[in-house]
């Protein structure tokens, strides 16, 4: 444990809308365990048009920023640099001030969700599937690139949808094919599963789930759990969260944001899950 820190050092989360974000309860807990007494949290209504006047007006005490939709993409022409990890899918969700006032992109998302399925002792799987192809599907494919070694089959309700998964699977070099909406009652067979889509979307593959499912890995934390992942605990399946995700990938803010390693991990997910019991 570090020695208490009284400096004063600001971090935030932005984005529009941004009331429903649980970053300020899971960052303000890290803060809580680590000693970190002179550091606040905060979370701020931003949107793209806002967001280079924002920055500009962030003084010193400023450590890094958290951001969500619609900032991951437009925050990067604002960056003195963006990670590798980042340029891969396009898509910054956090930056840090360094001492010498640059601001560096990184994203998170991606190996938070490879430390998930690593929790859950996934370290690789030979094939997956990928249900919806939205703005985190691409980062889905990311952390695919480095767990899965064989094909990645997604599951799209458009083709301008499919278009785009082709050219992520191209950029990331990852063997993508894609599948129409109607076959995804088929992927749930697959030895991982990602469910990228919004609340509501994948309830009707519920009664689809195979009598021994092997991993889902379900984005979303609230409402929880989805149809989809009820029906898969009950069937004996496993089951990586939202919540998961959120949390590693704000373990791995925290850390490049304080400096200070590792993240307290446990307390941070109990804050968070009794965040979302208050709700």
């Amino acid at each position: 444990m570090p020695a208490p820190a009284t400096e004063a050092r600001r971090a935030a989360v932005l984005g529009s809308p941004i009331a429903h974000s649980l970053s300020p309860v899971l960052h303000r807990a890290a803060y809580a365990e680590l000693g970190l007494t002179g550091w606040s949290y905060d979370r701020f209504e931003v949107d793209e048009a806002a967001l280079p006047e924002f920055m500009d007006k962030l003084g010193s005490e400023w450590a890094g920023l958290s951001l969500t939709m619609p900032l991951k993409r437009a925050v990067i022409p604002l960056l003195d640099e963006v990670s590798e990890t980042a340029a891969s899918v396009e898509a910054v969700n956090t930056v840090v001030f360094t001492e010498d006032g640059r601001r560096v992109g990184d994203n998170t998302d991606i190996p938070g969700i490879v430390a998930a399925l690593r929790e859950r002792g996934i370290e690789q799987v030979d094939s997956a599937a990928i249900l919806g192809a939205g703005a985190t599907a691409s980062s889905a494919l990311a952390a695919l690139a480095r767990v899965c070694t064989g094909e990645i089959v997604v599951h799209v309700r458009s083709a301008a949808r499919a278009a785009e998964m082709r050219q992520w699977g191209e950029r990331l070099g990852v063997d993508v094919r894609i599948a129409d909406w109607s076959e995804a009652e088929q992927g749930l067979s697959a030895p991982l599963v990602i469910a990228t889509t919004p609340a509501g979307a994948t309830d009707a593959l519920a009664s689809a789930v195979p009598e021994r499912p092997a991993t889902l890995f379900d984005v979303l934390y609230d409402p929880w759990p989805t149809a989809l992942a009820a029906r898969w605990s009950a069937y004996g399946g496993a089951v990586v969260s939202g919540l998961d995700l959120l949390v590693h990938q704000a373990v791995l803010q925290v850390e490049q944001m304080t400096g200070v390693s590792p993240a307290p991990l446990t307390a941070m997910r109990t804050a968070g899950e009794h965040a979302l019991a208050a709700r």
